[in-house]
């Protein structure tokens, strides 16, 4: 389905296995060519599906340790989130919200000390609908003429 929607919006849709490294090294080869990415760790949500907490749990941990890759192509607006809550426990999709981390120029910041549901409730951006994270991060990349108009 991204890949699909991907495709119809013009971006150009590599099919890519292997691991989250495999992945930020292909986004490190070109990170030059592009001016924006979307970078899906789906196993983080496979494994919330399956149940396996262990694993998802897992592929989060792998996602963090590589961060740092990641912030040094030195992006001018970097979001993170997830298109939905997996909870393991439940082995499938929920209503709960899902925090999202923005750095750029704009953030305030210094309000979340860690990145998780409970903590992010505080921070600067609160609670808001996932129909709005493209507008407020194309905001943060000063790609609006005007918010919310």
């Amino acid at each position: 389905m991204y890949r699909g929607l991907a495709k119809l919006v013009g971006m150009e849709t590599p099919a890519l296995e292997g691991s989250v490294e495999d992945e930020i090294n292909f986004l490190k080869q070109k990170y030059n060519e592009y001016d924006f990415f979307f970078l899906h760790v789906k196993k983080v949500d496979s494994y919330g599906e399956d149940g396996n907490f262990e694993g998802k749990a897992a592929r989060i941990s792998e996602f963090d340790k590589l961060l740092p890759k990641v912030l040094e192509l030195k992006p001018d607006v970097l979001v993170i989130t997830g298109d939905h809550s997996t909870p393991a426990v439940m082995k499938g999709h929920s209503w709960h919200p899902v925090p999202v981390l923005i750095k750029s120029p704009y953030v305030l910041g210094g309000i979340s000390s860690a990145f998780s549901e409970r903590e992010f409730v505080k921070g600067e951006l609160g609670i808001f609908p996932a129909l709005n994270i493209m507008p407020v991060a194309l905001a943060h990349a000063g790609r609006l003429k005007k918010f919310g108009a």
